[in-house]
């Protein structure tokens, strides 16, 4: 699915850089059996700016790893 939505952000927009993270719970293991309400799958997609510069995937990691008040 992460691909799926860079590819096409890439496709659609023809940006300079895409770059898509995704953090998902999966059902089966939060509220189901195993009962593990921190368990998650992290996935990413780098295009263009994002892949070939380090700086730019940097910043952007940066960022999204960065604490919310939320």
């Amino acid at each position: 699915m992460t691909a799926q939505i860079a590819d096409t952000i890439q496709k659609v927009l023809q940006p300079k850089g895409v770059a898509v993270v995704v953090d998902a719970s999966h059902q089966c293991m939060t509220t189901r059996g195993i009962h593990k309400t921190e368990s998650s799958t992290i996935t990413s997609r780098m295009l263009g700016a994002f892949r070939d510069n380090p700086e730019t995937r940097g910043e952007f990691m940066n960022l999204i790893n960065s604490p919310k008040d939320f």
